[in-house]
């Protein structure tokens, strides 16, 4: 695994160690619980993977070619780590409801996962190839995908330890 990945990995497990299920399950009003956190994370996972095993079934990259303006954003999310607050997860992004006793291993089985066909796209198409177009940033080469999980775990992660502490 990736380092930035592998990093999020070993800070998710850090984060979650000693938590009961009841405290899992705990939320803030409104906002989410640590276990909706990581299924949200966890179905991000998934998506990425789905859209990784698109590109090698198709044999070539699909990614486009950036606007002056995905550039900037890419760039912030991915080399400086920043992420906007207040953006709505996107509906195939938010929490269904995923076992309580399941979460934490499916997430880091799914993060593992993710990074292992990012890693088959980056031998087949290279390290500077745009093999994907994100969502909302744009097209992104596998080190920017890593870069944008590895923002977006951390995001997450801030969530989750401050939900520990308010426990």
């Amino acid at each position: 695994m990736e380092n930035e990945l592998k990093d999020l990995e070993k800070a998710l497990l850090a984060a979650v160690r000693g938590m009961s299920l009841d405290e899992l399950k705990r939320n803030r009003e409104g906002k989410w619980s640590a276990a909706q956190i990581l299924e949200h994370l966890c179905l991000t996972y998934q998506g990425t993977i789905k859209a990784f095993e698109r590109c090698l079934q198709a044999e070539k990259p699909l990614g486009g070619n950036p606007t002056l303006k995905q550039r900037v954003s890419i760039a912030a999310v991915t080399r400086w780590g920043y992420l906007p607050e207040g953006r709505s997860a996107p509906e195939r992004t938010v929490p269904r409801g995923m076992p309580v006793e399941q979460v934490v291993e499916q997430t880091i089985t799914g993060l593992s996962a993710m990074d292992a066909i990012i890693g088959e796209a980056e031998k087949k198409y290279g390290k500077r190839t745009r093999v994907l177009d994100h969502p909302v940033l744009g097209p992104l080469t596998t080190k920017q995908w890593r870069g944008f999980h590895g923002t977006h775990g951390r995001h997450h992660l801030k969530q989750i330890r401050s939900l520990r502490v308010a426990g």
